[in-house]
């Protein structure tokens, strides 16, 4: 809830914000920021809750503590690629990739009721898909029509 929370209030931050600086409204560029802003807050999730993230990785992966680091500094480097001209259409699509990638591990920690803040069995559990499954795919949405195929 927090991550959508985020992208709605910057979004709308960042439209009134285009309309003072560049005296015209820029959906493209304020969805952009939104999704790069809270990229940046989920990546600190990864640093601020590693034992939790650890947790929602499947058993057999190794590595998962370096992997919950990677996958952070992984979305900061494509929030900054939503800015580059020459990076931002395949900073979006490497990022609808990457979201899909995760959609797993999501599955994964709802069906082992994991509290990734908490890093405890204690979650949300499977009540949890219903509201995550379709913000991945809200994300999804904002990210191919904000940098891939512009409005």
């Amino acid at each position: 809830m927090k991550p959508l929370i985020v992208l709605l209030s910057s979004f709308v931050i960042a439209i009134f914000a285009a309309k003072i600086v560049v005296k015209e409204y820029n959906f493209a560029l304020s969805a952009r920021i939104a999704m790069s802003i809270m990229l940046c807050f989920t990546a600190i999730g990864h640093f601020a809750f590693t034992k939790g993230m650890s947790m929602m990785i499947p058993q057999f992966v190794p590595f998962k503590t370096s992997l919950v680091y990677l996958t952070g500094l992984f979305e900061v480097l494509l929030a900054i690629g939503l800015f580059i001209p020459k990076l931002k259409v395949m900073s979006g699509w490497t990022l609808i990739i990457f979201l899909l990638l995760m959609l797993p591990a999501n599955i994964y920690a709802s069906i082992h009721n994991i509290d990734y803040q908490k890093g405890t069995f204690d979650g949300n559990g499977l009540s949890y898909l219903w509201f995550r499954i379709p913000l991945q795919f809200l994300f999804i949405a904002w990210i191919y029509i904000s940098s891939i195929r512009i409005f």
